[in-house]
C-alpha cells in the first residue's frame, strides 16, 4: 500500500495549524496542544520543518515557530519532500534509483509517468487548500487528452 508516513501526516497537521495562526509565533507546546501531537514529536517535526525552510524558528523569550511564507505558496509536494523525501512509487521513479532490473524493465517508464502525475497533483494542491474544508480543494485534470469530451456544438 502506498501511503505517507505517520510523521508526515503529523507534520502536515502542524503546518496547517501554523497556517491558521496568521504569521503569529507559536511555541512548540502551543503547536502540540493545537494539533494533539505529542510535544516531543511536535518539537522534532518543527525542527525538520525549520531545517527544510518551510518554518521559521525564533529562539528566546517570546520566540516560537511560524511559516516562512504564505500558505498558498507552499505545495504538498514541498511538504512531502521536506518530511519524507521525494515521492517515488518505485525505485526507478527517482533520479538516483538503484534497481538492477532497470535496463531490462518494460514497465519502468509507465511507473515514471504515474509518479510524475502524482507529483503534478501534489504540486497543484497547496497548504492553503489543506487548511480549508475538502470542498475547496481544486479539481485536478488527470484524464488523457484523447479522453477529453468534445467541445460543445455551436449553433449558427
Amino acid at each position: 500500500m502506498f501511503r505517507i508516513s505517520r510523521l508526515t501526516d503529523y507534520g502536515t497537521l502542524i503546518l496547517v495549524f501554523l497556517a491558521t495562526q496568521e504569521r503569529r509565533l507559536c511555541s512548540a507546546s502551543e503547536v502540540a496542544t493545537g494539533t494533539h501531537v505529542a510535544q516531543p514529536t511536535a518539537q522534532k517535526l518543527l525542527k525538520v520543518l525549520a531545517k527544510s525552510g518551510l518554518v521559521d524558528s525564533v529562539r528566546g523569550m517570546g520566540g516560537g515557530y511560524q511559516l516562512t511564507r504564505n500558505p498558498a505558496s507552499i505545495t504538498t509536494a514541498q511538504i512531502l519532500d521536506a518530511l519524507d523525501g521525494p515521492v517515488a512509487i518505485t525505485e526507478c521513479s527517482i533520479d538516483d534509483g538503484d534497481c538492477v532490473l532497470e535496463p531490462l524493465c518494460q514497465v519502468g517508464s509507465a511507473w515514471q509517468k504515474i509518479n510524475n502525475a502524482i507529483r503534478v497533483a501534489l504540486t497543484d494542491i497547496t497548504l492553503a487548500d489543506l487548511s480549508h474544508p475538502q470542498a475547496d480543494i481544486p479539481a485536478l485534470n488527470l484524464t488523457r487528452n484523447s479522453e477529453k469530451p468534445p467541445p460543445p456544438a455551436v449553433d449558427h
